[in-house]
């Protein structure tokens, strides 16, 4: 996922904030096959410490509390076992939430921008989760499938566009926070750090660098 949130706060000691979904709406049962298996009754965000790291003496290493007032960025995927106001304890105002198909901060880069240059948010978290769809995902085998359901000229439309899967979760993270600390268009105070959601624990993990 890319979160590219504002004001997104993962604590280790404070439980979530609970979500509260309308009455009659029964949310944690997923009969959809395409959404996999339910979440936990009560997902909780476990994040285990990590040891000091060297830190870059430009960019800022994220903090993850609510000292600043100000949303931050969320980047995560479109997955619908994912609800980032339960799952990461987000409030209505925390958060600038965006969502695609594996999380990519590269397809979010135009949001982000917009963002923190127009609404002066200042950290990204990208999140992407286990079981994702993107995992094996190329662009000839999308291209493929493009072909074979929508016609050539589907696929001429598309032409040249990147499909964005991954081989690996993790390194799938990392690469993606390395894209944002390179990126021209992010500034270096913007503090980026990266993550996996377990979809069938409702925990999140941090991926060191």
């Amino acid at each position: 996922m890319v979160i590219v949130q504002q004001g997104l706060f993962i604590p280790e000691a404070i439980p979530p904030t609970p979500f509260h979904y309308p009455q009659n709406q029964n949310h944690n049962k997923h009969d959809d096959p395409k959404c996999g298996k339910p979440r936990p009754e009560k997902p909780k965000v476990s994040v285990p410490p990590s040891p000091p790291s060297p830190s870059s003496p430009t960019r800022k290493t994220p903090s993850y509390n609510k000292a600043d007032d100000e949303p931050q960025n969320t980047v995560t995927c479109m997955d619908c076992r994912i609800d980032p106001a339960l799952a990461f304890g987000i409030n209505l105002g925390d958060a600038h939430v965006m969502r695609n198909a594996g999380g990519s901060a590269r397809e979010e880069l135009r949001s982000l921008v917009i963002s923190q240059q127009l609404l002066q948010t200042t950290e990204i978290f990208v999140i992407k989760h286990t079981h994702c769809g993107m995992l094996g995902i190329t662009n000839d085998s999308m291209n493929q499938v493009v072909a074979k359901n929508l016609g050539p000229e589907a696929l001429a439309e598309l032409n040249g566009l990147e499909w964005l899967g991954f081989a690996d979760l993790d390194q799938a993270v990392r690469d993606d926070v390395a894209f944002l600390e390179a990126s021209k268009a992010i500034p270096d105070y913007v503090k980026v750090s990266g993550w996996v959601y377990d979809v069938e624990t409702g925990r999140v993990r941090s991926v060191r660098k």
